[in-house]
């Protein structure tokens, strides 16, 4: 018999590397601040009371076009493929994916963020998701010239039903919408953890939540973020607040291996039940 699935979601910007992707040489080929890059980016979205999302990927294009860089998906991964990452991370999921094992689940790993599909293809941990949610180019001749995809905050709880019901199209929008009893779904909500950073992150944290599951709030143990995290644990936002280290032994270890196991219990007594 298949073995249950336990989905981990998982942020990327500030979640699983400690600054936007974009910040580890994107930007910077442009002759660009990466301050100055986002100050010009909000301000298009504030004059025009306009996506942030829509108008990062606006100014990058821009940008890169007054660069003379182009923007092919070769070179999104090269810059990838720079992408620093939290201790931890690159060991996590082969650790994780043991531990559900042993308890007899699958471990499945997502990822669900506002930064860049392509950029994320170049990293060394791509290879560990079953389905990356994010933003992503329409390309003519080879070069990114129209956002094909765009994942704001709101945008970002789709992909959870979308989990939930086991569709990996982004454009898909009935078997989304299909009535799927809730036992005969591929990932329950009871069964996922969300890991997320910031405040495109509160819909789904709070979303997972309510529904059952586990979400978890990370934060840089280096930087100012942990009175944020500890905030969306008073305001029951979140289960948990965790320094993003992921190494074993670590905090966010000991929590999520804890979950496994209490998920593998209530499969338990729901087995018994029947």
């Amino acid at each position: 018999m298949k073995r249950p699935t336990v989905a981990l979601i998982y942020d990327f910007d500030g979640t699983l590397s400690p600054a936007n992707m974009q910040e580890f040489g994107l930007l910077q080929a442009f002759d660009k601040d990466p301050a100055l890059f986002w100050q010009k980016s909000n301000r298009m979205s504030t004059d025009n009371d306009a996506s942030e999302i829509l108008c990062y990927m606006k100014t990058m294009t821009d940008e890169a076009k007054k660069a003379g860089i182009h923007l092919t998906r070769e070179n999104f991964q090269k810059f990838g493929s720079m992408v620093k990452l939290y201790p931890g991370v690159k060991e996590w999921f082969s650790l994780i994916n043991d531990y559900g094992s042993q308890c007899g689940l699958e471990v499945e790993h997502y990822i669900n963020s506002s930064g860049l599909t392509e950029m994320i293809e170049g990293t060394e941990i791509y290879h560990e998701f079953k389905k990356v949610f994010a933003c992503s180019f329409l390309y003519e001749n080879g070069e990114a010239v129209w956002p094909g995809v765009a994942v704001d905050y709101t945008a970002k709880t789709q992909f959870l039903f979308k989990i939930n019901k086991g569709v990996m199209s982004i454009r898909d929008h009935t078997l989304v919408n299909r009535f799927v009893l809730e036992k005969d779904r591929p990932v329950p909500f009871s069964r996922m953890i969300y890991f997320g950073d910031g405040a495109t992150d509160i819909p789904c944290m709070r979303l997972v939540k309510e529904f059952g599951g586990h979400s978890i709030a990370v934060y840089n143990p280096d930087g100012h973020e942990k009175d944020k995290s500890e905030r969306l644990l008073t305001e029951q936002r979140v289960h948990f607040a965790c320094p993003a280290d992921y190494s074993k032994g670590k905090i966010i270890y000991n929590v999520v291996t804890a979950i496994i196991d209490k998920i593998k219990a209530d499969l338990a007594v729901e087995s018994l039940k029947e």
